[in-house]
């Protein structure tokens, strides 16, 4: 027997603990709106980014390449990876893009499983010098079972020392030399590194995911001007889109392209989130309409925020090189009871950092440092002036002492002229719209 059009259950309540989650994503929501977001690795998308990933896309499958696919159902998805690998070729001014990686660590995946095989000898920056997760033995180089070498680190620099990695580089020979850094305050000094590279003829691989969107602003530097053969990257820091990945090159080495496309598919990709894919493609629009600007904005609050933090006496690093040429800053606070319990303090004032190891440090879960980040408070639409506010902020806890509770209103107060997007299509639309299907359960 059939039902009934208005007899059809139409809405059915959520179970307690189905309603629970929802309750918990609000709050989370409602908590950063009223927090001042630093995490150095964080950014959140513009609303037209935010639309395309909250539509059908979400639910489809892909495999392969555009026209090549393995399933059906992808004659839009099609045009859409295209455009975005069109938009990324364009931003980034090279000739090869791959939007497929999933996120950031998949891509270094990708490169590893498309240019090395297990037992060649790579060199990267160490943890505890600022290198990611991935560029570690006990990452992805360990799960491709590579020879990982470390470059000699100038510490009071905080960059790699040119000089000891030429020794480094002649002497492994390897097969790979990888670049980058989760804590990225200074360009690599590829320029000085060029001649060596050149002739040990290896591959140069740039993981620029802290700083992509700082490239695409034309900012920071720009790997394949200096030699370098492979970008890889998440997308969701300076680059301010979604949770994904994306692998660039300029090609200058012989079948680079198919080795390339065979390490992320079938190399470690299946299918490859394809509202991700479209929030990507408007992020890339967006940053070739506003990367710039943003990009300037970024460094300038970074370096006005660490010099406002100095002057309250914090031991920020690398004041002598004007502390930062990025969107991050390194704050040495092991004498104000260390990185950890200085977190644990600004979080309780909804001030988010993180702990970060600084180059001396060997205890990674009570490091002596902080990271700070701009890149997502410049999205909100702050400036210099704004970080003397912040940092003001951050000062009465680490230096003066006083309780979170007690700053908190302060933090929450601030923050209320700063919950609308910037750089964007949308310009001073909600950044903090959380889409509801509440029909008064």
């Amino acid at each position: 027997m059939l039902i009934a059009p208005e007899e059809y259950p139409r809405r059915v309540k959520p179970t307690e603990k189905a309603q629970r989650i929802r309750d918990l994503t609000r709050r989370h929501n409602e908590w950063f709106k009223e927090s001042i977001p630093l995490i150095a690795s964080e950014n959140f998308v513009s609303p037209v980014a935010k639309e395309v990933m909250n539509s059908d896309l979400h639910n489809r499958y892909a495999e392969g390449r555009p026209g090549k696919r393995y399933y059906q159902g992808n004659i839009y998805v099609d045009d859409i990876e295209s455009a975005c690998e069109n938009l990324a070729r364009e931003v980034f001014k090279c000739r090869f893009a791959d939007v497929r990686p999933v996120s950031g660590t998949v891509a270094n995946m990708a490169v590893l499983m498309a240019l090395t095989k297990p037992g060649d000898k790579i060199t990267a920056v160490s943890l505890s010098d600022g290198g990611h997760l991935s560029h570690a033995k006990m990452g992805a180089l360990g799960l491709r079972g590579l020879r990982a070498h470390n470059y000699p680190f100038d510490q009071k620099g905080m960059n790699i020392d040119p000089e000891g990695a030429i020794r480094l580089l002649r002497e492994v020979k390897p097969k790979v030399a990888l670049f980058g850094q989760s804590v990225y305050l200074f360009p690599t000094p590829l320029e000085e590194l060029r001649s060596t590279l050149d002739d040990l003829g290896c591959t140069v691989w740039y993981d620029a995911a802290h700083v992509l969107g700082l490239i695409a602003g034309n900012r920071f530097q720009n790997p394949f001007v200096e030699g370098v053969d492979v970008v890889s990257g998440s997308t969701h820091k300076t680059l301010p889109g979604p949770q994904h990945g994306i692998l660039l090159s300029d090609l200058t080495k012989e079948d680079l392209e198919l080795s390339l496309r065979k390490g992320v598919f079938p190399g470690v990709t299946s299918n490859h989130h394809l509202h991700s894919v479209a929030a990507l493609a408007i992020t890339l629009a967006e940053a070739k309409e506003f990367g710039e600007a943003y990009a300037d904005q970024t460094i300038r609050n970074a370096k006005a925020l660490a010099q406002a933090l100095f002057e309250r006496g914090l031991d920020v690093l690398c004041e002598p090189k004007g502390f930062t040429e990025s969107h991050t800053l390194v704050v040495d606070v092991e004498e104000h009871r260390g990185g950890a319990a200085v977190a644990k303090a600004l979080e309780g004032a909804n001030i988010i950092v993180n702990k970060n190891l600084l180059p001396w440090d060997t205890d990674p879960v009570h490091p002596s440092g902080i990271r700070i980040g701009s890149q997502e408070v410049t999205r909100l639409g702050m400036k210099e002036k704004d970080m003397a506010s912040i940092a003001g902020s951050i000062a009465r806890i680490v230096m003066d002492g006083d309780a979170p509770a007690a700053v908190l209103p302060e933090v929450k107060e601030f923050k209320k002229e700063f919950t609308k997007s910037h750089y964007c299509f949308f310009e001073g639309a909600e950044a903090y719209d959380y889409p509801s299907c509440d029909v008064n359960m």
